[in-house]
């Protein structure tokens, strides 16, 4: 077994049906290994747009906010919150907005398996000490973030 980086057409990654042998074979599983990278990247950044999606949802409100008709507003008296306005509120909004919390639970958590997942594959990939996968997946992970990164700024 081969335990330095070598320049090769011919390797197996990952599975036993996945032998590369020949310069076309070496070309597309650099690309693929390449696509891999960039989605790792994706998912990443994916995780983190829908925490902070997750973070920046509205409060559900007690009561309603006091509005103004005509630019007259109403007066304090009025805009308090009375105690009937103050009573509890039923509870089939807060078990929808707990049911909305726990789905998303549940797709990040989904999302951090994929990403976990798919970082061992890229290392074991690596780990094959193929100099043409390795740049393959450098490359990938250099176009993944450069795709993906300047999109947070923008959530």
């Amino acid at each position: 077994l081969q335990m330095t980086f070598g320049v090769s057409s011919s390797v197996t990654l990952l599975f036993d049906f996945w032998r590369v042998h020949g310069p076309a074979g070496m070309v597309l599983s650099v690309f693929m290994v390449l696509l891999l990278a960039v989605f790792f990247e994706v998912l990443k950044v994916w995780r983190v747009w829908l925490g902070s999606n997750a973070r920046l949802a509205p409060p559900p409100q007690p009561y309603a906010a006091p509005q103004s008709f005509g630019g007259d507003s109403i007066s304090v008296v009025e805009s308090s919150p009375s105690e009937s306005s103050l009573t509890p509120m039923q509870s089939r909004p807060l078990a929808l907005n707990t049911r909305k919390r726990w789905q998303l639970h549940g797709i990040q958590a989904v999302l951090h398996m994929l990403q976990v997942s798919l970082g061992y594959m890229l290392m074991l990939c690596v780990m094959s000490y193929n100099t043409w996968i390795f740049l393959g997946v450098i490359a990938g992970s250099l176009l993944g973030y450069f795709i993906s990164f300047p999109l947070l700024g923008h959530i």
